[in-house]
């Protein structure tokens, strides 16, 4: 390449570092785990502490002290949050290094890798395929085509030469270029991109959508009702401040779902630590749960089920260079016919010679710097340029690059179904068939065009299969996990080496060429397992299917190729080995390119979804508890008859401890349905039953002269024994670790009831409030047992009709 030194020497290093320093460097805002100070305000200062601690004054002014015990949990719960995100981020922080993208810059005139981030305008850069573009250039020297579908959404490649302007954000799909920066950090248009784009990433998912609408909920709920609980307690039934104040106290802590958020934030935070561990970068901590949820598994063939090193195992002559002449006309004697079967013979050794060294020329001439170029250079000895040449680098919307000759010559190298008419590759496609069946690529080498198209050289190239492929693909099969193979090579190739990859239906392919209309890639997906000769645009139409169907989609790609169809999935998920444009447009990236990182993520996200909603229903089963029981007391102006240390109490045992505790194991089942629906589904039997039974039990109490505080302490009893009857039902199946917490959270309950009563206002009761318990207890047992088989049919019933 040749460079103008005015424009294309770069700066000197004192002139970059200057410019870093006065802040012309290509930094741009961060995203991901924050500041220090940023997670610490997160979790200090929140609504729901801000009306924990309203409520703490009002009790301290209410001289009612016994009731702030819930104090020291919202600090703990606090704190572990704000510990375990830190820990989260530095784990984070270190991984990050390995994700940032370099760059070659020209520097006080030699080549040095320079961070993104550490670019300066003015910097003079050298881009290759797959790179993606780091701040607003303007072309130097070079040619190549540039796809700016992250920008505009349009898979087109748009060709850029000497005085084009380069946005960033787009990415080289092929050739070479020097550029020079002219706009970078946020001046650039990379960063109104990364917002954009960091908005697209921060939208919730599932869970974290219906968690933040219960919170929501809870949240507009506790005013109006604390409120209109104070205001019955002190001015319809006349109760002193200090006796109206803990009472709705007790209430509004009951509804609030204080560590359900702090949960969900703390597992992702600690999922993305572990998988940080094993090399696996999330960019998004939401598509641990996506991937989780995933129902097809669509995966390209180079790459992902191979390895990113590509080898040629041979060069192999066409049966049919050009037309022979009709056997018919010949009439040569024997010996003549010999003599000619040897010149041909000698001719065609000439002819693959010059084959061979045409190629290396080919090769050495046009800019690609993807693997499958690099595998032929390094398989062909050096030479020099096709001088003088024109040159169209590798296309992948045809599949081929081109080199047309001053004296109109046109030479081509791409795949042999888009360079060769139908008669000539019907002529060699044996050849080209016995080397896909096992499992190879193969390349032509062509001159001329359309029917005039006659190949020279064919090469053979082969990728070795991954490690862990087999495994990773039989465990997402056993999961009920769809897996797809979609690629741009030829289908028989594919469908070989997905076979030996362990990919269910492999020999189930089709080429993608005959798929030209919406209706026949949608009857497709059903049908086929294997899609050879895809086009970009093609892929982005097949997730499009396959989500058309209400199926959840995850992509994985290397390749400026895979950007457009990996950002219209659920969930994309890139190669550490692969472009820059990918690994930038994915939200997650496998840092070390081992495929089988895919399985940990799915349980590491299945972990967060099943122990998340089992935590949810705990806290929700408490929640619609005390707004249902809080209303009653509302309309019947009696006393709301929990006091605020006894839900504390309730809470630690019944809901918090468990609830961290069981999220801390393993649990590999998919969960099928929605979040919302599967949590109050779950929460409302044991919330209907502890709400009825607490009612039924204060209106009793009333018509037998029984004392508040025997009831308070009564209605506690009753609401744990519900607690753990539904902490028992979500912990099925069980395991000596649920045994263990079940067991020792009903022990510490107990033990704390006892040993510490005077703190949890718990009494000795009466002989007919133990009576009187020990029915509704009974009682609430098979109440639960009804309500829950109910709901589940409810359930059920409604699912089916709903799909």
């Amino acid at each position: 390449m040749t460079e103008n030194r005015k424009t294309g020497q770069g700066l000197t290093s004192a002139e970059a570092e200057q410019l870093l320093l006065s802040g012309q460097g290509n930094e741009l805002p961060q995203e991901g785990t924050g500041s220090v100070k940023s997670i610490v305000m997160s979790n200090v200062f929140t609504y729901f502490n801000g009306i924990f601690l309203l409520l703490a004054i009002l009790l301290v002014v209410a001289r009612s002290f016994k009731s702030l015990t819930f104090l020291p949990i919202i600090i703990a719960n606090t704190a572990l949050g704000i510990v375990q995100q830190l820990y989260a981020k530095n784990v984070l922080d270190k991984l990050a290094l390995l994700d940032v993208s370099e760059y070659t810059a020209i520097r006080d005139g030699k080549d040095v890798k320079v961070p993104s981030g550490k670019l300066v305008l003015g910097d003079v850069i050298r881009l290759e395929s797959g790179q993606q573009i780091p701040a607003d250039a303007v072309v130097i020297s070079g040619y190549a085509g540039v796809n700016e579908s992250l920008l505009t959404g349009e898979s087109d490649e748009i060709q850029k030469s000497e005085g084009s302007e380069l946005k960033s954000g787009s990415f080289v799909a092929s050739g070479r270029l020097l550029a020079k920066l002219t706009h970078v950090g946020k001046d650039s248009y990379a960063a109104k991109l990364t917002e954009k784009a960091r908005e697209a990433k921060e939208a919730p998912s599932e869970m974290i959508h219906d968690v933040e609408m219960i919170i929501r909920i809870a949240g507009i709920l506790v005013i109006p009702v604390g409120g209109l609980l104070l205001y019955q307690g002190m001015a319809v039934n006349g109760h002193p401040f200090h006796i109206a104040v803990p009472s709705m106290v007790s209430a509004v802590t009951g509804m609030i779902p204080e560590g359900l958020y702090l949960l969900v934030t703390v597992a992702l935070a600690m999922s993305a630590a572990r998988l940080a561990l094993g090399k696996v970068m999330l960019h998004d901590m939401h598509s641990i749960e996506t991937l989780a949820r995933v129902d097809v598994l669509c995966v390209d063939k180079t790459g992902t089920i191979t390895s990113n090193v590509m080898k040629v195992t041979e060069f192999f002559d066409p049966a049919v260079r050009s037309e022979q002449p009709d056997a018919s006309v010949s009439s040569e004697s024997e010996a003549g016919a010999k003599e000619h079967s040897a010149e041909g013979e000698a001719e065609a050794v000439a002819e693959r010679k010059d084959a061979r060294e045409l190629l290396a020329s080919y090769v050495s001439t046009v800019p690609d710097a993807n693997i499958t170029m690099e595998a032929i250079r390094a398989a062909v000895p050096r030479r020099g340029t096709l001088e003088g040449s024109k040159v169209q680098p590798f296309d992948s919307s045809v599949k081929y690059s081109e080199v047309r000759l001053p004296d109109g010559t046109l030479y081509r190298l791409g795949a042999p179904e888009y360079l060769l008419s139908e008669k000539t590759l019907a002529q060699n496609q044996a050849l080209i068939d016995q080397r896909a069946m096992e499992g190879k690529r193969v390349l032509a080498l062509s001159e001329g065009s359309g029917q005039k198209a006659r190949p020279l050289l064919f090469i053979a190239l082969e990728n070795e299969i991954r490690d862990h492929a087999q495994e990773t693909f039989q465990r997402f099969t056993e999961e009920g996990v769809r897996v797809v193979v979609i690629s741009g090579d030829n289908p028989l190739t594919v469908s070989k080496v997905a076979g030996k990859a362990g990919i269910p239906d492999a020999d189930q392919y089709v080429d993608a060429a005959s798929l030209d209309t919406d209706q026949k890639i949608r009857d497709a997906v059903d049908r086929y397992a294997v899609f050879g000769r895809v086009k970009p645009e093609q892929k982005k139409a097949l997730v499009d299917a396959f989500r058309s169907k209400g199926q959840r989609v995850a992509m994985t790609g290397d390749g400026v190729n895979d950007i457009i169809a990996m950002k219209a999935a659920d969930c994309s998920v890139a190669m550490g080995s692969g472009s820059d444009a990918a690994r930038q447009a994915a939200q997650v990236v496998l840092l070390d390119s081992d495929f089988s990182h895919m399985h940990d993520i799915v349980l590491e996200g299945r972990r967060d979804i099943n122990n998340i909603t089992r935590s949810a229903m705990l806290f929700l089963y408490k929640n619609i508890f005390s707004l249902l029981l809080a209303v009653f007391s509302i309309i019947g102006t009696f006393m709301y008859p929990l006091r605020p240390t006894q839900v504390s109490l309730i809470s630690t045992f019944n809901i918090g401890l468990p609830a961290f505790l069981l999220a801390l194991e393993p649990n590999e089942k998919k969960q099928h349905g929605s979040f919302i629906r599967t949590t109050l589904f779950g929460a409302m039997p044991p919330a209907l039953t502890s709400f009825f039974s607490i009612a039924t039990m204060v209106l009793f109490a009333q018509l037998f002269h029984i004392s508040q505080a025997d009831v308070s302490t009564a209605s506690t009893y009753l609401m744990a024994l519900v607690g753990f009857l539904i902490l028992l039902r979500t912990a099925q199946p069980l395991n000596r670790w649920r045994i263990a917490v079940i067991v020792g959270c009903v022990l510490g309950f107990l033990v704390a009831s006892d040993y510490f009563s005077g703190l949890f206002e718990m009494k000795s009761l009466s002989l007919k409030a133990w009576a009187l318990c020990l029915v509704f207890a009974l009682a609430q047992v098979t109440v639960m047992r009804w309500l829950t088989q109910l709901f589940s049919w409810i359930e059920t019933h409604t699912e089916t009709k709903r799909q």
